[in-house]
């Protein structure tokens, strides 16, 4: 080994050829590595060092109410995102490649709109007096306004509306992946369509269903916009919980600590994805 790879390979402790990353390992330090640690040693030294902020969180019913409603509305909406993103995504990965990349370029466009305008936009629709009621009372269909803002119902409209390019996105890759003549072979072989689906389609777009169900589910415990503007009160999540604790009540060490549980729990969740996925690699390697 010559002197000058010896030097490259030492420099700070990294391996040869890393020392382009460290630019990136220095944005990662400051911007992500940084806030966490000071989140962290605010939520149990503020108002005075110890664990009672993490005790008020844990043992107070109405925050428990806010972390069960969180995770509540966050599956929800990952359901029904799902039920919603797979036949769109799966009409992309028939249709012919011109008809596909205008639809998905106009599902891309919707994710360029500010999330706010898309927000109000949706206020309006779902409001007593808005498109949706009166459409369907002109239509005979019901005869008084439905409750469609200030509930779950608002915001699951809402939040699916937002989420769902992040689940077509990497359904779609998945889906194209599959060989036609797969389903051609089954259907060949006396399955019906539903039996194609259940036993073929479905278990072979797993993984973008997981990659996408994972992405939607933990963008949705963090989501603060939709649920404030079309919840109510007795559906607030966490994040509309940290922003009041910090910005109205002024409990900084309380809000830090409802932060760092929403960020472990993310992480936890990403964990286990990784290893089920890296599991599976392993399986069909094997």
């Amino acid at each position: 080994m010559t002197a000058n790879a010896f030097r490259r390979q030492s420099f700070a402790g990294l391996p040869a050829g890393s020392g382009g990353a460290l630019p990136a390992l220095t944005l990662v330090g400051l911007f992500f590595i940084v806030p966490v640690v000071a989140l962290l040693l605010r939520s149990v030294t503020d108002p005075e060092p110890g664990l009672q902020n993490y005790a008020a969180l844990f043992g107070s019913g109405t925050y428990a109410r806010v972390f069960l409603n969180t995770f509540l509305v966050a599956a929800v909406v990952t359901g029904v995102t799902i039920v919603v993103a797979f036949p769109v995504a799966w009409m992309l990965a028939i249709m012919p490649p011109a008809l596909g990349s205008i639809v998905f370029g106009i599902i891309i466009l919707s994710m360029w709109t500010n999330l706010l305008t898309r927000t109000y936009a949706w206020m309006v629709l779902l409001q007593r007096t808005g498109v949706i009621n009166r459409a369907l009372m002109g239509l005979g269909v019901i005869h008084e306004p439905l409750p469609l803002i200030n509930n779950l119902t608002g915001v699951t409209i809402g939040m699916v509306y937002i989420m769902l390019p992040f689940m077509i996105l990497p359904l779609v890759g998945t889906l194209r992946a599959i060989d036609p003549m797969t389903l051609r072979a089954a259907a060949l072989c006396g399955a019906s369509p539903l039996q194609a689906f259940r036993r073929i389609l479905l278990p072979l777009s797993l993984p973008g269903i997981a990659a996408g169900g994972l992405m939607v589910f933990v963008m949705s415990l963090g989501y603060f916009v939709t649920p404030a503007l079309l919840g109510g009160t007795s559906n607030m999540m966490l994040a509309e919980m940290i922003a009041q604790t910090m910005q109205s009540l002024l409990n900084w060490g309380l809000g830090s600590a409802a932060a760092f549980v929403l960020l472990v729990v993310t992480m936890v969740l990403y964990a286990i994805q990784l290893r089920m996925v890296g599991a599976k690699r392993l399986a069909g390697g094997l």
